[in-house]
């Protein structure tokens, strides 16, 4: 009986926040993308400038991103809502391997409802920015926008890493992933789209049945994240660890990860959601 009760164990309410938060950066964050740049929508003649278009929707974009981190179901699964960033976790081995798969299934799933979602609700508007799918630049060369993805998924992950390694600066972690992806956005978005998520390029590029270069948002991500973890072990030297596996850290919602030290509820205990 046990061998067929193992599904009992899995923590299905992160599973299922995860979900529930890949799907709506997915939808809330490409819904920006029309919003700012359909131009059959009043933006694009109220704002003609394209580089404060693009501010205002790396400030949107990673705004939603950061309302998840922030809600209940954030702090629940700890906001992660990007394989990446999961990965990441894992190797610096704050996550179990069952806990991986549940996390980066939830993550996939949400970002094809999202998608859908999208689709649902913005109609034919969506087909004006092709779905929100992410390709390389037309003026770069492939091999510059891979190394563009890897690096700035290396400087997300790291800068994660650095701020829910320090007790005064955990706390500010969803708030500095805003400014930061922003930015990002702003500035880079024409080469690459500025993925840093393989979750949310698989959901578009799904729906639309456009996998052109779709490998480099596969490979790019996990391999920054996994120079991430690289270097932060480098820079700390074993001195220092991550002191929770979740953006914003509340001590009491549960935490299924482990090898962690901020104060929280057990993981056998049952999830707190006050939503």
């Amino acid at each position: 009986m046990r061998r067929h009760s193992w599904w009992k164990r899995l923590h299905w309410p992160e599973y299922g926040a995860e979900f529930l938060g890949t799907a709506f950066l997915v939808f809330a964050g490409i819904s920006a993308v029309i919003f700012d740049f359909d131009p059959s929508l009043p933006p694009v003649h109220i704002l003609a400038n394209t580089s404060l278009r693009m501010l205002l929707t790396g400030l949107l974009f990673a705004g939603s991103g950061t309302l998840v981190a922030l809600s209940p179901i954030g702090m629940l699964s700890g906001g992660h809502i990007n394989p990446a960033v999961t990965l990441a976790f894992w190797i610096q081995g704050k996550m179990h391997h069952s806990d991986l798969a549940g996390y980066l299934l939830g993550q996939f799933l949400g970002a094809i409802l999202g998608s859908m979602l999208l689709v649902l609700v913005w109609g034919k508007h969506a087909s004006t920015i092709s779905y929100g799918r992410t390709v390389p630049g037309p003026d770069y060369p492939l091999a510059f926008v891979f190394f563009a993805e890897v690096g700035l998924t290396m400087l997300l992950v790291l800068a994660i890493f650095v701020f829910v390694s320090h007790h005064h600066l955990m706390r500010w972690t969803p708030f500095m992933v805003w400014i930061l992806v922003a930015v990002m956005v702003w500035q880079e978005a024409p080469i690459s789209g500025t993925s840093l998520n393989p979750a949310r390029s698989f959901g578009p590029a799904l729906i639309s049945w456009f996998w052109q270069d779709q490998w480099l948002y596969f490979i790019a991500p996990l391999l920054g994240a996994l120079l991430a973890v690289g270097i932060f072990r480098l820079l700390t030297r074993g001195e220092r660890d991550v002191l929770t596996g979740k953006l914003f850290h509340v001590p009491h919602y549960r935490s299924v990860f482990k090898n962690v030290s901020a104060p929280c509820k057990s993981a056998d205990e049952k999830p707190y959601l006050n939503i």
